[in-house]
This record gives structure tokens, C-alpha cells and sequence, in this order.
């Protein structure tokens, strides 16, 4: 039954085990080239999310919900993760969508205290909307009602999934809010055991 369903164009089925917390594509989907500054002011290009599961999630450091509520909740899974070998330890990669007041001292600041080993970068507002759009994700700038007056009054409006690449540096899957941090944890332990060379 099931080669039938293979051949004759039955759902086609992820190369991944089952999850909890994770929705997979058909296929892995290779992500364009991209370039982002690191909050250490590196650049961080596709061949360094190579080797390991990376969570990508996007947000700015003046976000008020979500993003530290996200940032939380991976924080708890990545302590899961501590005694995985940092080799093929699952990561997190923040990125930041308000380059105009994330620098990258401050984006790292932020970042790492949820986690020291989070990544957190940013770029220019040409080069996110690429990376986002790869990633299927969207934002936008909302300016306040004090905007004309302070260019600093604004929020960002920005997707709150977070992108699942797998070692590969490819796009894998996609977790969806609400988030539960210890079934995060489970499905990339599993997932790292799996693909562990």
C-alpha cells in the first residue's frame, strides 16, 4: 500500500522522523546565499549554519511580547542541549529586522542573556528581506504616533514562527506558537541523534 501510494503520487513524506513541535517540508528547501553581521561583527553566511539543527527566529530588542517570550522558551530548550557535544549542539539564531536600533554590540548583549550560546545578527533592511523572505517569514516597520517628531517611535511587526534549517543549512520545517520549550528539546535531540555523523 504504502509503495503504491510512492509511486502513484500519494503525499509525499518528510526524510525526518516524527515530531512534536516541528511541521517539515516535503523537501528540504536551500536557502540563496545571505550574508548577516554577527553580533561579534562577523559575517555570518550559509556554510556556517552547516553541521548543526538551528532555530531561526526573527524579532527586534525593543519588542515588547513575543520576542522575550520566544527567547525564553528556547532558552529552556537550549538547557536541554548543554550536555550534547558543541559540535553537533542544536543552535539558536536571532535575528534581528530593526538594524536602525539593533546594533550588533546590542543585539548580542540582548540575546545572549537568555542564552550564552545564542547567535544574534542582523544586516541591512535589503539583505533581511531576502533572508526573511527565503525563510517564508515577513516584516514590516509600524511607525507611532510620534514618528514625524521621533524616527525612533516605531515597532516592528515581524512573523513569529521559527524557521527549522537542518544540518545542511537548509530549510526543514517550521514551529508555530504557542510554543512548549521541553517538547523543542526532545524533538532536537532527536533529531541531532539522527543525523549525527
Amino acid at each position: 500500500m504504502l509503495l503504491g501510494q510512492k509511486f502513484l503520487g500519494g503525499a509525499p513524506s518528510s526524510p525526518w522522523p516524527p515530531t512534536k513541535t516541528i511541521t517539515f517540508y516535503p523537501q528540504p528547501r536551500p536557502l540563496p546565499q545571505f550574508s548577516l553581521r554577527q553580533s561579534d561583527g562577523t559575517q555570518l553566511v550559509p556554510g556556517e549554519l552547516k553541521g548543526h539543527w538551528t532555530l531561526v527566529f526573527l524579532g527586534f530588542t525593543f519588542c515588547p511580547d513575543v520576542c522575550p517570550t520566544t527567547l525564553t522558551d528556547l532558552a529552556v530548550a537550549q538547557q536541554q542541549w548543554e550536555a550534547i557535544p558543541d559540535g553537533l549542539r542544536p543552535r539558536v539564531l536571532f535575528v534581528s529586522v530593526d538594524p536602525q536600533r539593533d546594533p550588533p554590540a546590542r543585539l548580542g548583549e540582548y540575546a545572549h542573556a537568555f542564552h550564552k550560546d545564542t547567535l544574534a545578527a542582523t544586516a541591512d533592511v535589503p539583505a533581511l528581506e531576502r533572508f526573511a523572505t527565503a525563510l517564508g517569514f515577513v516584516f514590516q516597520k509600524v511607525p507611532g504616533k510620534g514618528y514625524a517628531q521621533n524616527p525612533n517611535d516605531y515597532s516592528m511587526d515581524h512573523s513569529a514562527g521559527i524557521a527549522v534549517l537542518d544540518p545542511q543549512g537548509r530549510l526543514a520545517g517550521l514551529i508555530r506558537p504557542p510554543l512548549d520549550p521541553k517538547a523543542i528539546a526532545a524533538d532536537l535531540q532527536q533529531l541531532t541523534k539522527v543525523t549525527a555523523p
